[in-house]
């Protein structure tokens, strides 16, 4: 027994070699990783642009507001922008000396010229609406927001603030692809091409374009990003404010603007609003719960119902407050936040429901017996067919690529 000898185990503690391989696995993996998601999101920014739907309906809303500001503001344009109004040129020249800003409405004191820079804000808020030639109307649009604003900048509401940066914004991103008239023009003209081929550029020309593809891809997507970021601190930063003070705090802020003077388009609903005071209270409490919560839910299911209590909030401030300028304002401003395939939804969803209420014409029905039959060529031609059906299978690929481009 005392030559008996005890089995020997492999020892389970890991030496410095294999220690220092799997810290080298640990790293590679986590760079691996990491790199991933920089490509990933170098891929979000370059490939293609995103949000085109959402982009279109800033662009119309705002356009829309705008133009009906403006008219709505007509017979007392003179006394708010004109030569005629208590702020002068010459004091929104000594305020520009000041503060750096600039309006095209003081360029002259001549009558004739106000009434046509307001002609011509009117007509650019209507092209730029519709997205005739988007490009250069929202450069236009830009400038005639930033003109009215600075030049009657006590006279206004808060409204107008977002849609100043929001029309500053749209100037770079590509708002025109959808629901436009450049979108139909190109339409058309992608389906006028046919299969004609696209003529062959050189390799600098290429490059060239591709660029110009990448860098306008790449401002969209940032200037997109640039707006959610812009609504989210908004939102935020109105509900941190909203917070620090005490009437939020008590629930009772609401009741104390129901009774302002300068805040009641309605003073006999206001005061019908206001004889419920657990109502009130709740309506407080949720507004700042809402507004401070906006930005952490936006990547989930959530955001949908909380969009849609903020669109019932902003339409009441609206109706009691009487703010339309602003609710729009910022109505529009919460379509950044719904993904394009709801937007393309939408169309579907009109057809459906104009189809069962009679007033659009039904598609036929395919599955009946109704085929399309492909292009035929010219008998008697040897291999016509065959041309017919590939000129078929490249105008299919090119429409759609216009479609998605355009």
């Amino acid at each position: 027994m005392g030559s008996e000898q005890i089995p020997q185990f492999p020892s389970t503690a890991p030496t410095p070699h294999r220690r220092a391989a799997q810290e080298a696995s640990v790293a590679g993996t986590a760079d691996r990783w990491f790199l991933e998601r920089i490509g990933a999101l170098w891929a979000l920014l370059t490939h293609r642009p995103v949000s085109l739907y959402a982009a279109s309906v800033l662009r119309i809303g705002y356009g829309l507001l705008y133009l009906v500001y403006l008219l709505r503001e007509f017979p007392h344009r003179d006394e708010i922008w004109g030569p005629g109004s208590p702020w002068t040129p010459a004091l929104a020249r000594q305020l520009f000396d000041q503060t750096g800003w600039n309006s095209i409405l003081i360029l002259s004191d001549n009558r004739a010229y106000f009434e046509l820079c307001y002609v011509m804000a009117l007509v650019t808020s209507a092209l730029f609406m519709l997205g005739w030639r988007t490009r250069a109307m929202s450069v236009l649009f830009a400038v005639v927001v930033a003109s009215f604003h600075a030049r009657s900048i006590f006279m206004t509401d808060g409204g107008d603030n977002l849609i100043l940066l929001m029309a500053l914004y749209l100037v770079l991103t590509s708002c025109g692809r959808r629901w436009s008239l450049d979108a139909r023009r190109n339409r058309l003209l992608a389906a006028r091409a046919g299969d004609v081929p696209e003529p062959v550029r050189s390799f600098s020309a290429q490059q060239l374009h591709d660029a110009r593809t990448t860098l306008t891809t790449v401002v969209h997507n940032c200037a997109m990003l640039v707006i959610a970021a812009q609504v989210c601190f908004l939102y935020g930063s109105a509900g941190l404010y909203k917070v620090q003070g005490p009437t939020w705090g008590s629930g009772t802020a609401l009741h104390y603007a129901l009774n302002l003077e300068l805040f009641q388009p309605w003073p006999a609903l206001s005061h019908l609003v206001d004889e419920y005071p657990m109502m009130i209270a709740i309506a407080s409490y949720l507004t700042v719960l809402l507004q401070v919560a906006f930005p952490f839910v936006l990547f989930g299911r959530l955001k949908y119902p909380v969009l849609t209590v903020l669109l019932g909030m902003h339409i009441g401030i609206a109706v009691l407050l009487g703010l339309p300028l602003f609710s729009g304002a910022m109505i529009v401003a919460d379509a950044v936040f719904l993904p394009d395939r709801f937007y393309a939804f939408l169309p579907r969803l009109w057809r459906r429901a104009a189809q069962r209420t009679g007033t659009r014409p039904s598609a036929p029905d395919r599955a009946a017996g109704a085929v399309s039959v492909p292009p035929q060529g010219r008998p008697g031609v040897p291999g016509s067919t065959h041309r017919a059906v590939s000129a078929q299978k490249d105008i299919t690929p090119a429409t759609g690529l216009a479609s998605e481009h355009g």
